[in-house]
């Protein structure tokens, strides 16, 4: 009997071991989250958050464009009539870098977030504040996550004084956005809270740069902003004033020693002035303010304007002048002599070259606005720099001078390719409108079309076959304009593929994504299998590499049965990196890819999918989660099923829904070899 009773307690101990680890084992929460309420006045509170993002994950912010991964998002429920939003959600410190996959400045966060709303109670009843969140948190895989909370309003009187929130110490302001949990109550939990905000304040302390701005992201601003000074140096407004300035520091200085050191303080003036510019629009508009405009469209639209007029003034249409009034008053100033009459000496050099600068420094501004922070400091400070060197060093130097090629028509020719340079530019701002809209006006067709007639026409210019107004006679073209010719020949000729469908990955960051497109197989395109639309099973479309896929699960199933294939499950979402680089880098190799499109049936679920389910379709779970949209629905399929809530999640069923891989029944992100592995055993176990 002891026996019989300790081999009934095993058993009954692996069953709940078995079962616990099957429920639980894939279910991913990479960012463990704690919530307070701060009084900050007699109606006014501040909800705060801090969440703890697990080591190798990263989590994005609002800040990250449309067209990129899923961006945060937050949700009052119970709003109206019972409190205000106080201004927008104020974030903590985030990471900012390129994405090749999608083309955009993604913003995340790293090891930390900390989210901040203040509100204004507006009924003196209220208990509590509702609201919904979602958002995306990736490593090899993305968690697509959506929180529903109640945070209690404790009554005026048992609130404790407040700490210094974000807006006190002015840091980041955004728009409303943030993750949230219930408040913690017990004791241990807030022993948890004072743990995560104790490492957060020490992961704060070694920090040397704003996250926001820094690593690449500052650096490159700061190299293109160089490069985009050393440019507006060698133009009509700027170049002859070299030598006009250094004949002034050298007869106007009693020494050389004297000489060097007004020409330093020349130039230290000069960036003071552009520095002091970037710092004066970032205060203005509020460090990440700014890159909300660069990603609004009313913006975008204006500063496409803006551009057209400003390439249209350096391909010789007119002038775009500062009143001559402050140029004299600078000239004035700078006549007394003195420390004084140097800094206003590099005040009338900015004021004076704004017809050429000013186009320069607009742009460059915008591009800095679109990584926040201090990035437009940094951007004039790059810019100011290239400025400033050639005159401080020329004054130093005089006798380099003779160095320096005459002035002539060649400045004029730089003028006008930063022109058409600013004429294309200005077609990406149209382009980012238009795909926030989704007005499909600009698709990647036209969008290349017209850079391909701008560098074309750019071409023919430097061939000297195009004159414009101001050019001089020319009598032939030098080996510097012919090389620069030939350059932009090679890459319009570069782009016109990408009219077929080629990638064109060197300016991947520019046009519309190859799926924004008026045909997404090309102009003529056409593929060996002949597929077309016409021929489309009901309810499928061409997905990735030209794949038959569809993206319902009952449809996708009615043809498997039709045609007697197995099903390969793919749990996507359109914000999910790692998906497109699964299709860009594993489907399309040459093993893969006509297995799929031959031997299996795609069937692609969106998890992220907004859409709204249709009324009498929405339902509420077993543990209450409102299914109310068709990404909520295969989310709910994928956990409730395959117990895991990672994209990518690749499944290869049967016609009746089993699994067919028996080592490993599904697959996430993997490399080629292992997913072909995986992809041939499931298809041969299907019968």
């Amino acid at each position: 009997m002891p026996g019989s009773f300790r081999s009934k307690y095993a058993l009954l101990l692996l069953f709940f071991f078995f079962a616990f680890a099957n429920s639980n084992a894939q279910i991913i929460e990479p960012v463990k989250w704690t919530s307070k309420i701060e009084k900050k006045s007699e109606t006014n509170f501040v909800l705060i958050f801090d969440g703890i993002i697990e080591k190798d994950w990263h989590m994005y912010s609002q800040f990250t464009p449309e067209g990129g991964p899923l961006a945060l998002e937050i949700a009052f429920k119970n709003q109206k009539g019972n409190y205000e939003l106080i201004g927008k959600a104020k974030e903590g410190k985030t990471k900012t870098a390129f994405n090749d996959i999608f083309g955009v400045n993604e913003t995340f966060f790293e090891g930390k977030a900390h989210i901040e709303q203040e509100i204004k109670i507006v009924n003196p009843n209220l208990k509590t504040v509702e609201a919904e969140f979602d958002f995306q948190v990736c490593k090899e895989v993305c968690i697509n996550s959506n929180k529903k909370f109640s945070i209690p309003i404790p009554s005026i009187s048992k609130v404790e004084a407040s700490i210094p929130t974000i807006s006190e110490t002015k840091l980041d302001e955004t728009k409303v956005t943030g993750i949230a949990v219930d408040t913690l109550t017990s004791s241990t939990e807030k022993t948890k809270t004072a743990s995560a905000k104790s490492e957060i304040e020490n992961n704060d302390t070694k920090s040397k740069l704003p996250e926001s701005a820094s690593g690449m992201s500052l650096w490159s601003i700061f190299f293109l902003a160089f490069l985009s000074g050393f440019a507006a140096l060698f133009t009509p407004c700027v170049f002859p004033m070299i030598p006009m300035t250094v004949s002034f520091f050298t007869k106007q200085s009693k020494t050389r020693a004297q000489g060097i050191s007004n020409a330093i303080f020349y130039g230290i003036s000069i960036i003071v002035i552009y520095v002091a510019l970037g710092w004066l629009v970032t205060w203005i508009f509020g460090a990440d303010a700014l890159n909300d405009l660069a990603t609004n469209v009313w913006f975008n639209l204006g500063f496409f304007i803006l551009l057209v007029i400003f390439a249209t003034s350096f391909l010789g249409a007119f002038e775009i002048m500062l009143p001559s009034s402050w140029a004299n008053k600078a000239d004035q100033q700078a006549d007394k002599g003195g420390l004084i009459g140097i800094l206003f000496m590099a005040l009338a050099l900015a004021v004076v070259s704004f017809s050429c600068t000013g186009p320069v420094v607009g742009p460059l501004l915008v591009i800095a606005a679109s990584t926040g922070g201090i990035a437009p400091v940094v951007g004039m400070l790059g810019f100011s720099l290239a400025l400033a060197l050639p005159f401080m060093f020329f004054a130093m130097f005089p006798g380099w001078l003779n160095s320096l090629p005459k002035s002539g028509g060649w400045l004029n020719t730089v003028k006008v390719v930063l022109g058409f340079l600013e004429l294309a530019l200005a077609f990406k701002f149209l382009s980012n409108a238009d795909l926030v809209l989704q007005l499909h006006f600009l698709e990647r067709e036209v969008f290349l079309v017209i850079w391909i007639a701008i560098f074309g026409a750019l071409a023919l210019y430097l061939f000297g076959k195009i004159t414009l107004p101001h050019d001089s006679p020319l009598q032939h073209i030098s080996v510097g304009r012919l090389y620069l010719g030939l350059i932009t020949l090679a890459f319009t000729v570069y782009l016109i593929p990408g009219l077929w469908g080629a990638p064109l990955k060197l300016i991947s960051a520019f046009p519309p994504p190859p799926t924004y497109s008026e045909s997404p197989l090309g102009i003529g395109g056409s593929d060996a299998s002949n597929t077309n639309t016409q021929e489309l099973p009901k309810g499928a479309k061409l997905g990735p590499h030209r794949i038959v896929v569809f993206d319902d699960y009952g449809n996708g199933l009615a043809y498997a049965k039709s045609v007697n294939k197995p099903i390969m499950l793919d749990f996507t979402g359109h914000a999910c990196v790692n998906c497109r680089k699964m299709e860009n880098n594993v489907w399309s190799d040459e093993k893969v890819l006509p297995i799929l499109k031959k031997e299996v049936v795609l069937i692609s679920l969106y998890v992220d999918d907004k859409r709204p389910l249709p009324k009498e379709k929405q339902f509420v779970t077993a543990a209450g989660n409102k299914i109310e949209t068709i990404g909520d629905k295969w989310t709910e399929f994928m956990i409730s099923k395959y117990k895991t809530n990672t994209q990518p999640l690749y499944v290869i069923t049967d016609l009746e829904g089993n699994n067919l891989n028996s080592s490993k029944p599904t697959i996430s992100y993997v490399d080629t070899e292992e997913y072909l592995i995986w992809l041939k055993e499931g298809i041969s176990n299907f019968k």
